[in-house]
């Protein structure tokens, strides 16, 4: 029999739901189940739970032809279940490691009804902070069950539905269910707690309960939250249902410990609500205070219930004010003590870059220049990736915006002709970033650049990531040395649109850069170029190498390894020409990290191997080669546009996966034949595999999972959306 059913629902939550579902299938327990329900969730939730289901059968997929809720979709993954156990656990949390050992055991042995597990709160910044769980039960029970009124403190554990197991029959015999609404847990986990004979209380973390920047319930304001009412009423007449009555008092201190959190956080009731909504707290605190009083909290927790059983506005929100004056006050001294560290912590800013940042601010006081778009490509390196593609559409669709790219004094020499520029670090840069309408980059922009009212910044991305990227290196620190990743966000809250190439990248990025932007899965907008080019400019391209109609040529693009940053990958580029052939050509591309890295082949082979790392546009390079050798980089994607042969050479895989992190095993669902040491990367070129069946039916797989938005309209759909604003786009 299967012990537990894991009910997962999933809104929103792209980003996260495959750390979740990862984080319970590699458990090393097997009888177990997942149902997971998508509740016409707008994003790839509901693709991300049928691949799953595709390939474990431990997966059941359900997809809702409307959005009902995270209570009723609990209740659809439920109906479902057939184990012992359920546990609910939410799409965007994810359980600890090994975790359902313990679990299991503790089941096992003690049969509850309900089993309350611990958790951490998992921050943005990759802290964590424990739950109250050892505050509240200073005594632990141990591997026994008790009834709530035994210990009675146990309602002061978090009253959600994913830090507990269920019996199964246990909430068929009592017939408890999810109630529609938000704060949906409150009514479901207190009458549970209230109904059941068996509760066991296991103090070992169990869950990452995720603390969202950006679409999380808690931190959207609206009047929603007045739900919370009715989900209160719900758990008192559940208490009418089960008792015991000497439990009303402890319910009524939960409900207004409940209330008070909901009315003082401000990302949830917005000033204009909060008196009807403490309004409304007073008459519920009439209505259910216990005849014969209840314990009142000591302290300013106290003072807020008295005010609130008078009725008294006015003062509960003096003290509000106050209170939050107090804190600005500490803050303000705390900004105050910073100024006053060494110097040398903050560094020595030139006097001429202080000059030039208060000629920004002026400039900032000054109007937006309705018509100005700003256009930057990997820290001003020059005129290439998304930025160019989308610049060349605007040109094209909205011909009267100006375009201005900010460039590197020693890359000036690279722009195309006609194409207007600053030189990055002079007044005409600093006009250009304070007075520009749209801010158009494949990376962030310095911090100095602020986000003014009125004005568009497109975050474009320059790769589909196999590599942990943003928050996500938090847990890889060898490869985020020095990394500052407050400013990141600050960074991030910038965006209004972020541009990805398909489902996985959307996914991924709003993992790694959690904020309020608006995703435009349009396509990559520089592979518009790699589906429109004809074979003339095929032809061209590889003439302008040097390669002929019969040779084969082969472009060897690895990525740039943060955390090895000497690290070459074993590649010998001379034993590589022999290996596939005299009528072969080798063009070695390093990372533009590497800009001063260039190596220089041999007089025998001259010709016929070329580094083209200072090629400034890479598709041409993808154009003119026949196959693709590359590890970890997103130019495996890329190349994918043009259904050529690519083989994965990942000699540091095992090194590379652990240390640095990624998103995907490019070596289990690669794009092509892989390679792990260069003898065999020669096997392949000399086996023929490179463009045998295996490797067709694996780029076949790989171009329908990445590459299906690249029909050569990426770059028009931005435009349109993003200068033109046709919302269709």
């Amino acid at each position: 029999m299967t012990l537990i059913s894991f009910v997962v629902p999933a809104f929103r939550v792209q980003g996260y739901l495959r750390e979740c579902l990862d984080s319970i299938l590699g458990q090393p327990v097997n009888d177990i189940e997942v149902i997971g329900v998508d509740d016409c969730s707008p994003d790839g939730s509901g693709d991300i739970l049928a691949e799953y289901a595709d390939r474990d059968d431990r997966v059941t997929a359900v997809r809702l032809d409307r959005n009902v809720g995270l209570g009723p979709a609990r209740n659809v993954g439920l109906d479902r279940a057939v184990g012992e156990y359920v546990w609910f656990v939410d799409g965007d949390d994810w359980l600890a490691p090994d975790c359902l050992v313990e679990v299991a055991a503790r089941l096992r042995a003690t049969r509850p009804d309900v089993l309350v597990v611990d958790h951490v709160r998992a921050h943005w910044d990759d802290t964590v902070s424990r739950s109250a769980m050892a505050e509240v039960l200073v005594e632990p029970p141990g591997p026994v069950t008790f009834r709530l009124a035994e210990r009675p403190e146990t309602l002061e554990l978090l009253h959600t539905a994913w830090n507990r197991l269920l019996r199964r029959q246990f909430l068929a015999d009592v017939g408890l269910r999810f109630a529609p609404g938000w704060y949906e847990d409150v009514s479901f986990s207190y009458p549970a707690l209230l109904a059941a004979d068996r509760i066991g209380v296991l103090d070992v973390v169990c869950v990452n309960y995720r603390q969202r920047r950006a679409g999380a319930i808690t931190r959207t304001r609206g009047e929603r939250h007045f739900e919370v009412f009715a989900q209160w009423h719900r758990v008192f007449r559940e208490l009418d249902r089960f008792g015991p009555e000497e439990l009303r008092p402890a319910i009524f201190e939960r409900m207004m410990w409940h209330y008070l959190i909901v009315l003082g956080n401000g990302d949830r009731i917005a000033p204009e609500l909060r008196p009807t909504f403490f309004a409304r707290v007073a008459i519920e605190h009439a209505r259910f205070r216990p005849p014969d009083g209840h314990r009142v909290p000591a302290g300013v927790q106290g003072l807020k219930h008295r005010l609130v059983a008078t009725g008294s506005w006015r003062t509960f929100s003096a003290l509000r004010t106050a209170s939050r004056a107090g804190e600005t006050a500490r803050r303000v001294a705390g900004r105050a003590r910073r100024r006053v560290l060494p110097p040398a912590r903050r560094g020595v800013r030139l006097a001429r870059d202080a000059v030039l940042r208060q000629y920004q601010r002026a400039e900032r006081r000054r109007p937006v220049e309705e018509n100005l778009a700003v256009y930057a490509a990997y820290w001003y390196r020059g005129y290439a990736c998304n930025p160019a593609a989308i610049y060349e559409a605007a040109r094209r669709l909205a011909p009267q915006i100006r375009g201005v790219w900010i460039v590197r004094r020693d890359r000036v020499h690279t722009l195309p002709d006609g194409v207007e520029y600053v030189v990055a670090g002079t007044a005409a840069y600093h006009r250009a970033l304070a007075r520009a309408r749209w801010l158009v980059n494949n990376v962030n922009f310095p911090d100095s650049v602020r986000k003014r009212a009125g004005t568009v910044h497109v975050q474009t991305h320059h790769g589909t990531p196999v590599k942990v990227m943003g928050l996500d290196q938090q847990r890889y620190p060898l490869g985020a040395v020095g990394a500052d990743f407050g400013g990141l966000l600050r960074r991030v809250d910038r965006w209004d649109f972020s541009v990805t190439s398909n489902s996985f990248s959307t996914q991924m990025w709003e993992r790694a850069y959690p904020a309020a932007y608006t995703t435009l899965e349009v396509g990559y907008p520089r592979n518009d170029r790699l589906v429109t080019s004809t074979a003339e400019d095929v032809l061209r391209l590889r003439a302008e190498f040097g390669a002929g109609l019969g040779e084969e040529v082969v472009l060897y693009a690895p990525t740039h390894r943060e955390h090895l940053p000497r690290y070459r990958p074993p590649f010998d580029p001379e034993r590589f020409l022999d290996g596939i052939g005299p009528s072969g050509m080798l063009l070695m591309r390093s990372h533009y990290f590497h800009d001063r890295d260039r190596r220089v082949p041999p007089p025998a082979a001259r010709g016929r191997i070329l580094d083209v790392s200072a090629q400034h546009r890479v598709e041409d390079l993808y154009l003119a080669a026949d196959v693709l050798v590359t590890d970890y980089s997103s130019a495996m994607f890329d190349y994918a546009v043009l259904d050529r042969p690519i083989v994965i050479y990942a000699p540091d895989w095992d090194a590379y996966r652990l240390t640095r992190g990624v998103y995907f095993d490019v070596t289990a669902e690669p794009p092509g034949p892989v390679a792990r040491t260069f003898t065999e990367l020669l096997d392949v070129f000399r086996s023929g595999a490179v463009r045998a069946p295996a490797a067709e039916q694996a780029r076949a797989r790989f171009r329908e999972r990445f590459c299906a938005l690249d029909d050569g309209h990426a770059a028009e759909r931005v435009v349109r959306r993003v200068f033109l604003g046709e919302a269709g786009s």
